[in-house]
């Protein structure tokens, strides 16, 4: 348990510091060793080189948390692999190859994906129960490691989020990040789900989390749109991880086409309107934080 030591993130929150998160995992792994189709989570065991590699590239960009690579690190999502008895190691592992080259002062925050189950709730088959266990088990193993906080995100279930929630509330003293996916259509902003970011807010916040937000699935344009509801929703924490635009194939290679510089320009209109952390989701790079931490902060990271 880290006990208390996890507050000072939300302590530089509370006197209105700006946090710059980091970057996408799997497009730095994909182009460090990661074989297509292989498991993220595995290279905590296998290659402990190129995790630590990834999390000190992100802390030297200028981000002052980093996520651990254990978005698919559920038993549900690693029994897929053949790895379902390896979630307490590869999760523990995952937060102490980020801490292991944390800078004092910055923060290590578990990543907490779908479990890729549909609960009974939604209309699927995977009860809340077998749910809820599988995420306090993650989750107690992010904290064992050493992990600040914990990042449930990239959800399309409100009722998946509160569990994760429930699970690191009731079971650890973890900060709590909770971010949904949304997308827009001719009727607005939803989840795959049916949640708009207004009820959505709502719900996470009612669960305890700490912190609320989105992530993936747009790029920076869009997000700036899609900030703007959530804050008109809720003035509490604010996180948004955007990706780097909409990927294309190009030549055989999936290529993400907003730049930096793009980017890092359209992040001072979140800052601007109180987003409190700041960050990359799939496609961006150590090139783009530091290009945001350049420009938010107005000096070399």
């Amino acid at each position: 348990m880290s006990g208390n030591g996890s507050r000072p993130l939300l302590d530089r929150l509370a006197v209105g510091e700006q946090l710059i998160s980091d970057g996408a995992t799997g497009t730095y792994l994909q182009s460090n060793g990661l074989e297509p189709g292989g498991s993220p989570e595995a290279m905590n065991a296998t290659a402990p080189d190129k995790i630590k590699g990834m999390a000190a590239a992100y802390f030297d960009a200028g981000s002052d948390m980093v996520l651990t690579v254990s978005f698919g690190g559920s038993k549900f999502m690693l029994k897929k692999y053949g790895y379902e008895d390896k979630v307490a190691e590869f999760n523990s592992l995952a937060a102490q190859h980020a801490r292991s080259v944390a800078p004092e002062g910055r923060f290590v925050v578990g990543s907490v994906g779908p479990t890729g189950e549909i609960l009974e709730t939604n209309g699927g088959t995977a009860s809340e129960s077998e749910v809820l266990d599988a995420f306090i088990e993650q989750i107690t193993a992010l904290e064992e490691g050493g992990a600040d906080a914990v990042a449930i995100e990239t959800m399309i279930s409100v009722q998946e989020a509160t569990l994760a929630i429930k699970a690191a509330k009731e079971h650890t003293n973890l900060v709590v990040i909770s971010t949904m996916m949304f997308d827009i259509g001719p009727r607005g902003w939803f989840t795959m789900m049916g949640d708009t970011p207004e009820s959505a807010v709502k719900e996470l916040l009612e669960a305890g989390a700490d912190v609320v937000g989105a992530n993936c699935g747009n790029g920076i344009e869009k997000m700036v749109t899609l900030a703007r509801k959530i804050r008109a929703a809720t003035d509490g924490y604010m996180l948004i991880h955007s990706n780097a635009g909409i990927p294309a194939i190009t030549k055989g290679q999936i290529v993400y086409p907003e730049t930096p510089e793009f980017m890092a320009d359209h992040f001072v209109a979140l800052a601007d309107m109180g987003v409190n952390i700041m960050g990359g989701c799939c496609g961006t790079t150590p090139g783009h934080i530091r290009a945001l931490s350049d420009t938010i902060r107005g000096q070399t990271a």
